[in-house]
């Protein structure tokens, strides 16, 4: 099995360059700070917050000097563990006394509810720090291009979450299998699925709860807004676009898209209490040089087992589904299509053999009365990638905005290009509003 750093260093050494290929229209590396370590903040010490501090505190010459989050809960217990890795790090209520204070900082990492992306990141941007913001980018269109047309004027670098974008086996497939190899024939459909399962809304230790009047200063209109804030439409795209929109970015980055038309039907067809859609099925139209592809997006409340997390481009020779979990990545050759056995050998895919109760099924006659004998459908080999991510998801774009404040390389996913995945997110949501297919024009992704 090849690590991570063995692959990079192969992909790199056979002229491939996956990092560097597939960042070709992002903006220019930033100025090189006078030394590897880097000094950088944080706003925003909830869930996701926590899991770029854990991956921060694992990339060398990264330093935290400044957290900042309202819930005194959540920053004590940040700043603890950061205390376990000898980060020392001053604490903030409001991200504006960070502003004022900190004059050493070269980058931030924002974490807090979408409707405060923005804000947030145009003030840092402007302040002369590099900015990591959480997807989605904002809680509406124009407020989402303005932190593009802000990091063009300020000539800082800001990279959107959608951590897709560095993930190894995510650069692998468009580079070595769709683009190099074409191993799936022509390109025809797209199939994304989130499944996220039924779940309780987020509580809180009553005796840790903020004041009424600190909520309302920071825009909240109780602790159960604050606590389960993507349910609710004044704070973001809902689990659209909490989840559903890093398949977006992917299905956009894919196809070079964005695409033509959008088609949508949803709802709050579970959850009464929550305004925000959490079911919905969209149809996008993606016009290439070698036809139509039709993009699925898929968001299911279901159980946990209800088919998992994917993005499945299917094409006239084989497919390939590709998910940040490995259990639900796997590629399919079509019976008639040209061997595969030549990439095997180079090492570019791994061939999967069927389970030994499968063969003995398919070569023997069945002897228990029990076991009926049926016609089967084609079968279709399974094979796999050739590696394994070995890191948490989001370090590898962690360590790619790092990289880049340093001088080393392109982000791998730049506002601007962030951007058209957040137009079609809202593009959905209108279509399910007004019941009918979105005619989209390139105006719409201009930021």
């Amino acid at each position: 099995m090849m690590g991570r750093r063995e692959f990079l260093e192969a992909g790199l050494a056979t002229g491939t360059g996956f990092l560097l290929a597939q960042t070709s229209r992002a903006e220019a590396p930033a100025s090189k700070p006078d030394s590897d370590a880097l000094n950088v903040g944080v706003i925003g010490c909830g869930d996701q917050g926590q899991a770029l501090v854990y991956a921060g505190t694992l990339i060398p010459g990264v330093r935290f000097r400044a957290i900042c989050d309202i819930w005194d809960y959540r920053r004590q217990a940040t700043k603890k563990y950061l205390a376990n890795y000898k980060h020392d790090v001053s604490e903030y209520v409001d991200y504006r006394q960070m502003l004022e204070r900190e004059k050493d900082l070269h980058a931030v990492l924002i974490a807090t509810p979408d409707f405060v992306h923005a804000e947030q990141t145009n003030a840092c941007l402007k302040a002369g720090w590099h900015v990591y913001c959480e997807a989605m980018m904002a809680n509406s269109i124009e407020a989402a291009r303005s932190m593009v047309r802000t990091a063009r004027e300020t000539h800082k670098l800001l990279q959107i979450g959608y951590q897709r974008r560095s993930n190894p086996r995510y650069l692998y497939v468009p580079a070595k299998l769709l683009d190099e190899a074409k191993i799936v024939g022509q390109l025809t459909h797209v199939n994304t699925q989130w499944a996220h399962w039924v779940s309780e809304e987020r509580g809180w230790p009553r005796k840790f709860a903020i004041p009424d009047d600190v909520l309302r200063q920071h825009g909240y209109g109780s602790m159960r807004e604050f606590r389960n804030w993507p349910f609710f439409r004044k704070y973001g795209g809902g689990p659209l676009g909490l989840h559903v929109s890093h398949q977006i970015d992917v299905v956009n980055w894919f196809l070079d898209g964005p695409p033509k038309s959008v088609m949508a039907a949803g709802g709050a067809d579970y959850h009464k209490d929550r305004q925000c859609h959490d079911n919905v099925i969209a149809v996008a139209e993606y016009v290439r040089d070698d036809g139509v592809v039709r993009a699925m997006f898929q968001l299911l409340t279901t159980t946990s087992a209800g088919g998992g997390q994917f993005e499945h481009f299917m094409g006239t020779e084989g497919s390939i589904r590709i998910s940040e979990q490995a259990e639900w990545t796997k590629i399919y050759h079509e019976p008639f299509a040209p061997s595969w056995d030549r990439l095997v050998e180079m090492k570019l895919l791994v061939k999967e053999l069927l389970p030994d109760v499968q063969l003995a099924l398919a070569s023997s006659k069945p002897v228990d009365p029990s076991v009926i004998r049926s016609m089967e459908s084609r079968r279709v080999t399974p094979y796999n990638l050739p590696f394994a991510l070995d890191k948490s998801p989001c370090q590898p774009h962690l360590e790619n905005f790092f990289d880049a404040v340093r001088g080393r390389g392109r982000l791998t996913c730049p506002a601007d290009e962030a951007f058209r995945s957040e137009v079609l997110i809202w593009k959905i949501c209108q279509a399910i509003e007004a019941r009918k297919t979105l005619e989209l024009k390139a105006d719409d992704f201009a930021a």
